[in-house]
């Protein structure tokens, strides 16, 4: 979801390995073992939980999580729990970064040590303050001076226990004084407004003879206004702290006036002191993207470039396959350029030349696609894109039955526990090989066309370079579908969206040993028991060494590998699109009745929208995807609560609150995607709810009144695929422009190499250059590209900054930003002097 800024639009996202915990504090008892888990947090809000590791001090989760950031956040943090039977789950520790730090970062796998946790340091939005200083003359003569202290209003503020009910209290705070005051409560809401104002005496001179506005510098530099947000509990241990602020009077300067916003900042020395290496630490590896989209004009010169490279001679020419070049990681580039010429239905003509290019300057075909190339990254990008709901419906149902038996399938007799009996395992496994076998090898009609276009050019180059050997043609292509594809989707079930997590062990062990049998089934080798480095797999391999498993494994090659014939064949079976526990209002036939809200469990498929009481039950609930009419936001006001959305219907709105600001947004774009061909699409929606014989938002009483605001539709109707082509030419941009000093380079490497015939220079050997002269024309158009959306880019930050006005809305005040405050009031005022 993009933050639109002045014609230009904002993406955030974030992609996280949880590696590992270590040397957590033992639990205080005979046990001294935990059960822990992991949770991924924007300030407060929780978007990610990983599974509970047990009975370990040590525990490893080794799960990955992307996702787009929906709204701005200060921090990123990861917090570990120990879960708890009967009481609530307690925390042990956390890690909190800052936004402005998570570049540092960036890519690397890093220990953070675990922080203690306090409810004073939990703390996350801002407030709105005015203060205005003034003379009063009291009816005895005397000149005072009174501080007018306004609270306006806070966003963004915690919910605690699932509420948020605050208040505010405001204290002037001196070396002989503490005067407190508070506001009303604003009951269910964390965007509370106030604007209440409280007045406080600062000064009290004996004369008042000044006849200026004078405060004595040294008596208000004493001072300093403070503001704690409360949330008003009715628990028994009492109000819970916010957050709060500190303004010192002095910020007042010559004018008298101050009016800025705040971010809310921990209780000073608030929870106990705790020696930080007793908490232990958490192994993380953070990427953190943030992407500046100019409009897509700006873009033509660079996208023209990239679009054009399947058609230049030398494709190793090309500007994709340059930027391929010069990356460090060939998966850098190509994630952007999948995207990228997928958006603009140019993927297959991509692929094609440059694996042609890959297979002729290959001599064994033993070899063919092994390396990894960027021919290989691609075709791996494109499954992932293109074959995510191939995957789906083809390996979902076995997986999840594998992960929810628990048979024991250990045929290495080492690992083999004392209960379990060897072939009894081995039969087990053979079972589920068997089974994935069948479902991989008949699943051919519902691979992907753009899967089984770029197969076919795959078959088509191996087979006529290398004429002589028979099985190329089966090779080429079975070094993707099974060995990237497949195989890893059985291993790692969670990677792929099959599991929500990473296995326990003795699936995982389950898991690992299919993959290995399935991948080399799949690989159709001469020797197959070679393969395997372990006795134990050679001999169970056995099972399967008969003709009906490679002609099946052929058959299905041949199949996936025939060009263009399968469109919409997935259309018919439905798919699952996405499913998991949300509330929902009831949606009472009786409009003056009770809606109250239950916790249901949702699933959408190609085919229907629906709910249920717990999973696996019965439908309470179906909606027929061509019903959807709109799938909109509600607003928060309508029933005080946040993170809801509203599934519009001909007859009612179905306003449905999901877990998290992430989720709620992806449920919002799966389900406008899956809706958008609808032909009765409303053009408007009323933002609000209907209550009270009324629209909250237009006010209007007749329920069925056509909608008072735009729809925010316009996304493609693919389900598969939703990129944003100049966010993704952005992206190659930033590559570009990183990797410049590489550019130059292989600039130096073409000239060295038109006016040199001898031995190559080791510092150009590690390019692909087959044509100088070609490559150098290329070369000269990025670089002029990539500069001119340089001078953009830095426009734009040169303006932004002028522009930037700390202690707006947009740049509250925090603990680092208050001295620029004063710096940038005090060259203000001293410019209008």
């Amino acid at each position: 979801m993009a933050v639109e800024e002045e014609g230009l639009r904002v993406f955030q996202s974030v992609k996280i390995k949880i590696g590992e915990a270590k040397n957590l504090p033992p639990y205080p008892g005979p046990n001294r073992m935990r059960d822990c888990y992991c949770t991924v947090n924007l300030d407060q809000e929780e978007v990610f939980r990983t599974k509970i590791v047990e009975k370990s001090l040590c525990p490893f989760y080794g799960e990955d999580f992307y996702c787009e950031i929906p709204r701005s956040f200060r921090h990123l943090s990861f917090y570990i729990f120990d879960r708890d039977v009967f009481r609530r789950d307690s925390s042990i520790g956390k890690v909190a970064v800052k936004k402005e730090d998570l570049q540092k970062y960036h890519g690397k796998d890093t220990w953070f040590q675990l922080q203690p946790v306090s409810a004073d340091s939990e703390v996350q939005g801002k407030v709105h303050l005015e203060l205005r200083l003034s003379e009063v003359i009291t009816d005895s003569g005397v000149i005072s001076h009174k501080l007018a202290t306004r609270v306006l209003e806070c966003q963004g503020l915690p919910i605690v226990n699932g509420q948020c009910d605050p208040y505010a209290a405001v204290s002037l705070l001196g070396p002989s004084r503490s005067d407190a005051k508070k506001t009303k409560v604003k009951r269910k809401t964390n965007n509370p407004q106030y604007d209440e104002v409280f007045y406080f005496e600062v000064t009290r001179p004996l004369s008042y003879t000044k006849r200026h506005f004078d405060v004595e510098e040294e008596d208000v530099d004493k001072l300093a206004l403070r503001v704690d947000l409360w949330n008003a509990s009715n628990l028994k241990f009492g109000d819970e702290f916010l957050g709060g602020v500190r303004v010192p009077l002095r910020v007042l300067g010559q004018v008298g006036v101050h009016d800025a916003w705040y971010f809310l900042q921990p209780r000073e020395n608030g929870g106990k002191t705790v020696k930080v290496e007793e908490l232990g630490s958490l192994r993380l590896n953070i990427v953190y993207t943030e992407d500046h989209v100019f409009p897509s004009e700006h873009y033509t010169p660079l996208r023209d470039l990239l679009l054009y490279s399947a058609m230049v001679q030398p494709v190793s020419a090309s500007t994709a396959h340059t930027l391929g070049e010069v990356c460090r990681e060939k998966q850098e580039a190509a994630i952007p350029l999948v995207r990228l010429f997928l958006h603009y239905g140019k993927i297959v003509p991509f692929i094609s030349a440059i694996a042609h290019a890959e297979v002729n300057r290959t001599q064994d075909p033993n070899t063919i696609f092994r390396g990894n190339s960027l021919t290989s990254k691609c075709i791996d990008e494109t499954m992932k894109l293109a074959g995510m709901h191939y995957l789906q419906v083809t390996l979902k149902p076995i997986i999840d039955e594998i992960c929810a038996e628990h048979k024991p399938c250990e045929i290495d007799p080492v690992k083999l526990k004392e209960s379990e009996n060897l072939d009894t395992n081995r039969e087990n496994l053979r079972q589920y090989v068997d089974r994935i076998f069948n479902v991989i090898t008949t699943s051919g009609v519902r691979c992907p066309t753009v899967m089984c276009d770029i197969f076919f050019s795959l078959r088509e180059s191996a087979a006529t370079r290398f004429q002589v050997d028979q099985d190329v043609r089966y090779t080429a292509v079975s070094s993707f579908i099974f060995l990237r594809f497949f195989a890893p989707a059985i291993l790692s079930p969670n990677l792929f969206h099959l599991r929500p997590h990473h296995p326990d062990t003795s699936t995982s062990r389950t898991l690992t040993l299919i993959s290995k049998t399935i991948q080399t089934l799949g690989s159709l080798a001469k020797s197959k028991s070679a393969n395997f480095k372990e006795s134990y797999m050679a001999a169970f391999y056995d099972y399967f060494n008969e003709q009906k498993y490679a002609d099946s494994v052929k058959n299905f090659l041949d199949l996936i590998s025939t060009s263009g014939k399968w469109d919409q064949k997935s259309i018919e079976t439905p798919i699952m699109l996405k499913e998991g526990f949300m509330i929902k209002r009831a949606q009472g036939r009786n409009r003056f009745g009770m809606k109250n809200f239950k916790k249901r469990w949702f699933r959408l498929t190609n085919h229907e929208f629906t709910y249920h009481k717990t999973k696996g039950e019965c439908a309470l609930c179906s909606i027929p995807i061509e019903n959807i009419l709109a799938v909109e936001r509600l607003e928060e006001e309508s029933f005080k609560m946040k993170n809801m959305f509203q599934v519009i219907q001909p007859e009612r709105a179905l306003y449905i609150q999901a877990n998290n600001c992430v989720e709620a947004r992806d449920w919002i774009d799966i389900l406008t995607k899956v809706s958008q061909c609808n032909r009765k699409r409303l053009s408007t929606y009323h933002p609000s709810a209907y209550l009270n014989g009324h629209w909250l938002c237009c006010k209007v009483s007749a329920d069925t009144a056509p909608g008072c605001t735009p729809c925010t539709g316009g996304l493609p109707a693919n389900i598969q695929l939703d990129v944003d082509g100049d966010r993704e030419t952005e992206r190659i941009y930033s590559l570009f422009s990183t990797y410049m000093t590489k550019l130059i380079k292989m600039q130096e490497a073409c000239g060295s190499k038109s006016v040199y015939d001898g031995p190559e220079q080791e510092e150009y050997s590690s390019f692909v250059i087959d044509c100088p002269q070609e490559t150098y024309k290329t070369l000269k158009l990025i670089v002029s590209a990539v500069q001119t959306l340089e001078q953009q880019h830095t426009k734009y930050k040169r303006d932004k900054f002028k522009k930037t006005k700390i202690g707006s809305q947009e740049h509250p005040i925090g603990d680092k930003s208050f001295q620029c405050y004063i710096r940038q009031q005090s060259e203000s005022s001293t410019y209008s002097i």
